[in-house]
């Protein structure tokens, strides 16, 4: 699992600067840095309120951040059959502007 990558590209994904999302979360953006980057692991109170910034549910961010090599290996032909189709869905609920999508 890369969490901090996933953050990062959520993040420019909605266009928001690393500064905006620290402050919005209450954490430095050293700290919040450190996570993108991978040099340091964020609690799970800090990923929470990430998310809750991000309007992204936890349990998305893991899914997203969800690494083949984690797959069992007997369920990985399924998971790369279902990944887009999942994926697009993430896409559309959390991540597109949903004032944007109806128009």
């Amino acid at each position: 699992m890369n969490i901090g990558a996933t953050i990062k590209n959520l993040r420019k994904k909605k266009g928001i600067q690393q500064f905006e999302l620290a402050e919005k979360s209450g954490i430095s953006q050293t700290y919040l840095s450190q996570i993108e980057n991978g040099n340091r692991s964020a609690t799970i109170d800090t990923l929470e309120k990430i998310c809750e910034t991000l309007d992204v549910p936890l349990s998305i961010l893991s899914y997203l951040s969800l690494e083949l090599k984690s797959v069992n290996p007997e369920k990985r032909e399924a998971f790369l059959k279902i990944q887009p189709a999942i994926n697009a869905m993430v896409e559309e609920f959390f991540l597109q502007d949903l004032n944007n999508a109806s128009t």
